[in-house]
């Protein structure tokens, strides 16, 4: 990771509640910069149980809310050098939906395949272990 920013995210009355009972997921989330906005792409919010049909599409595109420095900043690092904005985490500050953005560098195929190395002999010698 080479940098961190914290945004604010605009969101829909029924994806509060659900913030607030914890029902996200980040896992497949990323950060794109389309026409000098930023937006939260693929973060699965879960419908709210108790609300009616005015209910929130869950996997939908939300505005992040950054200042214009900030979006030039970010924006530009992450489309020269090929970096990519990653949600870290999301949180409540002072009652406002926070996002935590990462900026952050995608591994070479050397990195992935010595990874992977690391992970088979961890899973041999964890077998070898339970025998």
């Amino acid at each position: 990771m080479l940098d961190t920013l914290e945004c604010g995210i605009q969101l829909v009355g029924s994806e509060v509640k659900s913030l607030r009972a914890g029902q996200v997921s980040l896992d497949e989330a990323y950060g794109r910069v389309e026409r000098g906005e930023v937006w939260l792409m693929a973060c699965d919010i879960a419908e709210y149980t108790n609300s009616n049909w005015l209910n929130h599409e869950p996997r939908r595109r939300r505005k992040l809310l950054l200042h214009r420095r900030e979006i030039a900043k970010f924006a530009g690092q992450a489309y020269e050098r090929n970096i990519t904005l990653v949600p870290l985490k999301m949180y409540f500050k002072c009652g406002r939906a926070k996002v935590l953005l990462g900026l952050c560098k995608g591994k070479k195929t050397y990195d992935k395949r010595e990874s992977l190395k690391k992970k088979d002999m961890q899973r041999d010698i964890d077998r070898a272990m339970r025998r």
